[in-house]
């Protein structure tokens, strides 16, 4: 098994995990960077400042405003 570097990863979010920040809890955090809130609802995908890690909301989630 191959590991990708931190700056090469995707995940894929779903509804659910809005308000969506990295690192994300299944994550570890003894070595991860500063929690911070992404805008994956606006445009679908976001980019983490930190670490790279590259998110996009899953095709065909609603995303519901308050």
């Amino acid at each position: 098994m191959e590991l990708k570097e931190n700056t090469q990863r995707e995940i894929e979010v779903l509804a659910s995990d809005l308000p969506l920040h990295c690192p994300m809890p299944d994550m570890l955090s003894w070595n991860s960077h500063p929690r911070v809130f992404l805008p994956v609802a606006k445009n679908g995908e976001a980019l983490c400042p930190y670490c790279g890690t590259h998110y996009r909301l899953k095709a065909g989630e609603v995303v519901k405003g308050h």
